[in-house]
């Protein structure tokens, strides 16, 4: 069974930087595409940014281009969001998540496993 487990949230001020981590473990990680999603209190949960099982594909949310980067360390089995440039209205709970042979898409349906997620809140 896959277990994905974030790390890295917290508190940040404004224009600061935060870089998350998410570890897969229980299979082989190479076959997944990743992705990072976020939900805030009363809203539902958004995409914010995927990759391709190879790292050869991205896609990131409009939110976050030019703020937000994702990237995968197969060996390490791990994928990052490196967020710069925080805005407080990218406070949230962060979550990844692993869609096998997938294609890094937008929509939470495509995605098979969760974490639980990490918290980040960024303040005036």
């Amino acid at each position: 069974q896959v277990q994905l487990v974030e790390s890295g949230g917290g508190l940040v001020q404004a224009g600061g930087s935060l870089r998350l981590s998410c570890a897969f473990s229980g299979r082989a990680f190479g076959p997944y595409a990743m992705g990072w999603f976020r939900q805030a209190p009363g809203y539902e949960r958004e995409f914010v940014a995927g990759i391709s099982w190879s790292g050869g594909s991205t896609n990131v949310a409009d939110s976050g281009k030019g703020r937000f980067t994702i990237s995968r360390d197969n060996a390490k089995s791990t994928v990052y969001l490196e967020m710069n440039s925080l805005k407080p209205e990218d406070t949230a709970v962060y979550y990844c998540a692993a869609d096998r042979y997938g294609s890094a898409g937008s929509s939470t349906r495509l995605y098979e496993y969760w974490g639980q997620g990490t918290q980040v809140t960024v303040s005036t």
